[in-house]
Formats: C-alpha cells, sequence, structure tokens
C-alpha cells in the first residue's frame, strides 16, 4: 500500500524470512559461516540456536539458494513436534523416498539406498531440521543413528539443527551426551547493537529502492531499537507499521515521537482484552452476554460467580489506576486508528470507481 508513496519496488519490512533482503550482522555472518564450514566438511551436526525472529531461517533459505544442486541435495524438516518413527517418516519423503504403507526396517533400508545413490553420483545430501527445540529424545537419537550410515569412509548424511535458545539447554542434558559428540559445531545467533540495527534499517530500504524516501532521524533509531530489542522480526513489524502510519498521514521524515506512537499501538492492540462481566450492565458486541434471567436457578454455580466478582473487581481496580492522561492518551491513539481506516476505506473506493469508469469506456466507445 505505501510502497508507491515512497517509491519502492516492495515491500521493505515483511514478516517473511526473503534471503534477497539478508543483512550480514556480526551474528549473521558468524552463523552463515559455521553453516558454509558444515556444507564443505559434510559430516555431523551443526547447530544454530537463536530468539524467535533472530533470522535463522533466511540465513538458512540463504544458504539453499546458494547450493549448487548437481552437487548437494537438501531437504528441509519444518514440522518436528512427531515421535521417533514420524520424524524418520517426514525425514525420508523429504528426500523423495516411498514412506507410505511400508515398514520402519524398509523406511530406513530405502532412505540408506538413496543415500548411498546420491553419494556414489558425487552428491552430498544435507537434511535442515527447523524448530529442533521441538524434537523428543527419541526423535533426536534416530536422526543421530542416520548419521551413521557411510559409504565406505565417508559419512552419507550431514545435518543442520535449527532452533530456539531452549535447544541448547535440551543437549546439555545426559541424554545428549552422544549427539554432542557428533555436533561439529555450534552458533548462537543474539540481537543486534543499536548501529546493526540502524544499517539493518537503512539496507532493507535500499534493497525495496528507496530513494531518500521516508527518512529516520537518529532519535527514531534509537526508538526502533528499544522497541524491537535488536530482533529482526521485530523491527520490520515495527517499520512496516511505521511506513503505514506514514502514508495515511503523508509523512516523509519519522521521529521519536512517530515511533512511540507506532510502538503504542502495536503493545495495545496485542494486550489481551478484559470484557465486562454480566453485572457491569454492558456486553461486547462480539460476544453478547446472556442474562442472569434466562438460566435456571440451579445451573448458576457460586464458585463461578465469585470468580466473576473477582474479576470484575481486578478490573475495575485496574480501570481506577488508570489516569486521565492514560485514558486521553488511549482515546486519542484510538481515533487515529479510526481516521486511518476511514482514510483507506476512501482510497479504496476511489480506486474501485476508477476501476469501474476504466471497465465502461472501452464499452461506451464500442457502442459510439
Amino acid at each position: 500500500m505505501y510502497e508507491t508513496y515512497y517509491g519502492l519496488n516492495s515491500k521493505p519490512f515483511q514478516l517473511n524470512p526473503d534471503p534477497s533482503f539478508y543483512f550480514g550482522s556480526k551474528q549473521h555472518r558468524r552463523a552463515k559461516a559455521y553453516l558454509e564450514y558444515g556444507v564443505q566438511r559434510n559430516e555431523g551436526f551443526i547447530v544454530i540456536t537463536g530468539e524467535v525472529g533472530a533470522g535463522k531461517t533466511t540465513i538458512v533459505r540463504g544458504l539453499l539458494a546458494s547450493l549448487d544442486p548437481d552437487k548437494v541435495v537438501a531437504a528441509n524438516l519444518v514440522t518436528t513436534q512427531l515421535d521417533a518413527e514420524d520424524t524418520l517418516r517426514l525425514v525420508g519423503a523429504a528426500f523423495g523416498v516411498r514412506v507410505k504403507d511400508v515398514s520402519k526396517a524398509d523406511v530406513l533400508m530405502a532412505l540408506e539406498a538413496y543415500l548411498v545413490n546420491q553419494t556414489s553420483q558425487g552428491r552430498r545430501c544435507l537434511l535442515i531440521v527447523d524448530e529442533a527445540q521441538n524434537l523428543t529424545a527419541k526423535a533426536v537419537e534416530e536422526l543421530r543413528m542416520l548419521s551413521n550410515f557411510q559409504f565406505g569412509q565417508q559419512a552419507l548424511l550431514q545435518t543442520f539443527l535449527v532452533g530456539q535458545p531452549e535447544f541448547r539447554t535440551i543437549l546439555q542434558s545426559p541424554t545428549m551426551q552422544q549427539l554432542r559428540q557428533r555436533v561439529t559445531a555450534t552458533c548462537h545467533i543474539g540481537p543486534m547493537d543499536k548501529d546493526e540495527t540502524r544499517g539493518y534499517v537503512e539496507h532493507r530500504l535500499k534493497c525495496a529502492g528507496a530513494k531518500g524516501r521516508p527518512r529516520f532521524d537518529d532519535f527514531a533509531f534509537e526508538a526502533i531499537f528499544k522497541a524491537s530489542g535488536g530482533i529482526p522480526r521485530r523491527i520490520n513489524l515495527t517499520c512496516d507499521r511505521l511506513l503505514l502510519f506514514g502514508f495515511l498521514g503523508n509523512k516523509d521524515a519519522f521521529g521519536v515521537e512517530d515511533v512511540n506512537e507506532v510502538v503504542n499501538e502495536i503493545n495495545d492492540e496485542s494486550a489481551v482484552p478484559v470484557k465486562p462481566s454480566a453485572s457491569a450492565g454492558s456486553a461486547s458486541d462480539d460476544a453478547p452476554v446472556q442474562s442472569l434471567t434466562s438460566f435456571e436457578a440451579g445451573d448458576i454455580d457460586s464458585t463461578k460467580l465469585q470468580a466473576g466478582s473477582a474479576l470484575a473487581g481486578a478490573l475495575c481496580s485496574q480501570i481506577d489506576g488508570l489516569s486521565a492522561e492514560q485514558y486521553d492518551g488511549r482515546l486519542r491513539r484510538l481515533e487515529l486508528s479510526m481516521l486511518r481506516i476511514e482514510r483507506i476505506n476512501l482510497e479504496v473506493l476511489a480506486m474501485l470507481q476508477k476501476m469501474v469508469m476504466a471497465a465502461r469506456k472501452p464499452s461506451q466507445e464500442s457502442h459510439s
């Protein structure tokens, strides 16, 4: 929506991983180097961990795009909340091996035969397991057993385990000792610092074709870093909403006030609303509250009534704790949001009217 306004050729801050927007921070370069090292070594396990939204998947997809398919056959496993045998079958399916209506032993033999065939043709096989923190201990052991497959002195399978920070704790458990012995390198991707956050925003704008618009002052970059903690996905969410905010307000430059306003909106949207109880005398449009008179007396649970009273009391305490400035701030943000929605609707309506007029024009000309 805002791409045309700012003269961009694509969305610079989309939430989906896109290797074409890869930004090489110090930690991302290190993680990428570990993965490339693993591909060259072609044995054992490489473990990459990082916070949610830290850019792990972007690095992995970038690596996959750079591999020569005539030299490396890669399979990417994402769904890992499975038991050991289902995980094995998913690995087989990722490599194109038949896994339906066959025994586990047949899956193992077919998978080994496939790996041997690829190796004999000069291709290496790479398995990438995303969300590795969801693997069960037995599923991890199944993957470790696959690393035993060999063709002469050469390992048949290289495995990358990519997951969230808790996977590092899982690896330290006593049951993971044998796997740890097969791990050739580990790398953790932490948040970017303030300077890297600024470089990340500028890099993505440049990749999207930005030429001087939009502009951010120094304090805006600092506010973006503070709000996102240096996590790429959070930066993307903040900046995407900031550009939408600027488009709706005809803004070419952003300061700290703009960033803070957008961040407050995002925080308000992510907060879990507490619906008032029926005794408060009002009902939500989304969830109508049924009157107590419609219940039979025997259906009323005193425990539930006590819990409802407690919830209402807590809600009243929260409302009483809000200052007049907080009330005014929230009302102003709500009003601005409604104005933006109204403007979007008007612009969409205008576009539709132009499309209808454009469609009618050839028809009128043909009749004339």
